[in-house]
């Protein structure tokens, strides 16, 4: 049944959130990037030397928030992930290779 004009798309809650979370993931490495060199901008106060230390902590802190983000994204996709392995099963073996039993 073909969706008219004035009706909104409809996405299952679960696959749209699914989705969104796989995004994220793409973008942590590129987010992680962007804010591990941004100290690198920073620019000391005339006459004083760089500020490592804040430098240090701030470093310390993105690290640790990325390690969170990361887990995060891995604990809810998960469950989603191990389910659609489990709906696609094991490959078939490809012809010509000896199969598990030998």
């Amino acid at each position: 049944m073909p969706r008219s004009a004035g009706q909104p798309l409809f996405l299952a809650r679960r696959s749209y959130r699914r989705r969104r979370m796989m995004d994220g993931a793409r973008v942590l490495p590129l987010l992680g990037a962007v804010l591990l060199l941004l100290p690198g901008l920073w620019h000391a106060e005339a006459g004083t030397g760089p500020r490592t230390g804040a430098g240090g902590i701030y470093l310390f802190l993105v690290w640790c928030g990325l390690i969170l983000a990361a887990f995060g994204l891995a604990r809810g996709l998960g469950p989603a992930l191990e389910a659609e392995e489990e709906a696609v099963g094991e490959p078939p073996p490809a012809p010509g290779t000896p199969g598990r039993d030998g």
